[in-house]
């Protein structure tokens, strides 16, 4: 029989209270008696959406800092402090793109990283769009695209898009139905 295998927070360390994240280490016992020392990145979460229009995906440039390169990708961001999933959704759709959308359906949550990082990822896949006008943050720099599935799927399998969320939303979409 398996053993059911826990952590318990023996002691907790705050590193690091920025705006967007926390650092925080723990010394933890493991199921088994043994310690253990832990690094965690604690984030609020955010959202990524499957947005279709007509045949198309709508999917985002921009450029990002952390891997100093441009990258494509689905429309996201993250949550603000006690903003429910599925208002943000709505919100990063129509800041980064412009668009709204009259049907939505989740998509389910994933986990970033799990071994460093707590962000939880709501999916969801979006339709019948139309459109406002896009607005992005003030700090963001952000283009808009559209590409059938075919090229996705192509972007995908040499590389052009790397960007996790984006694949899994993307698998989640096309196991779904939706696409």
């Amino acid at each position: 029989m398996l053993m059911k295998k826990t952590e318990k927070e023996i002691n907790k360390k705050i590193c690091f209270d920025g705006k967007f994240i926390k650092l925080a280490t723990y010394d933890v016992e493991l199921s088994n008696g043994e310690r253990g020392y832990r690094e965690i990145v604690h984030h609020p979460g955010g959202v990524v959406v499957v947005a279709k229009k007509g045949e198309n995906i709508l999917m985002v440039k921009q450029y990002r800092f952390a891997i100093r390169k441009e990258s494509t990708e689905l429309p996201a961001g993250r949550l603000e402090v006690g903003e429910n999933p599925d208002d943000a959704v709505k919100r990063e759709l129509e800041e980064e793109t412009g668009y709204r959308a009259n049907i939505w359906h989740s998509l389910g949550y994933i986990y970033s990283s799990p071994g460093v990082f707590d962000e939880k990822l709501y999916l969801y896949f979006a339709d019948d769009l139309t459109f406002d006008h896009q607005h992005p943050d003030e700090n963001e720099i952000i283009d808009y695209f559209e590409y059938n599935l075919n090229d996705v799927r192509e972007m995908i399998k040499n590389g052009t898009i790397n960007d996790a969320k984006t694949i899994c939303a993307i698998h989640r979409a096309l196991e779904g139905g939706y696409l």
